[in-house]
């Protein structure tokens, strides 16, 4: 039987994955969005998956910039601290080595530059490899 605290430690760790995956998506995505335009993917032509990808880094940059924290890492944060009942910060195999990959330290101002430079690259790509308006069916 699964104590609340190992409960607590299994949702943390599903919101840090989710917060990995979506992590990919953005970086992942832009790297996509190239590889297809050359490649001649139609998908990466698609005006949803775009809109996404360029609202999702849109909102990080809205985040540092404002200095405001990611939703997903005060969720995973209380829900850690929930898991210890409040005294030592729970940590689990999975949240060290994925904290490992997703979080740097260094001084905000870095970030949000990085932030700007990388969504700044997203809406060049809007403009050299032009989505489809919504609706519109492959050529």
């Amino acid at each position: 039987m699964t104590t609340a605290p190992n409960l607590y430690l299994v949702f943390a760790d599903l919101v840090l994955l989710l917060h990995l995956a979506i992590v990919a998506f953005m970086v992942l995505g832009l790297l996509v969005i190239w590889i297809g335009f050359w490649r001649r993917w139609d998908f990466v032509r698609n005006f949803w998956f775009r809109l996404v990808h360029l609202a999702a880094m849109g909102v990080v940059l809205a985040e540092s910039v404002f200095g405001v924290l990611c939703p997903l890492t005060v969720w995973e944060e209380r829900l850690r601290l929930l898991a210890s009942g409040g005294g030592q910060y729970a940590g689990s195999f999975v949240q060290h080595w994925i904290h490992r990959i997703l979080f740097y330290q260094a001084d905000e101002r870095v970030f949000t530059v990085f932030y700007a430079a990388f969504f700044g690259a997203i809406v060049l790509s809007l403009f050299l490899v032009r989505p489809r308006g919504p609706g519109k069916l492959p050529r």
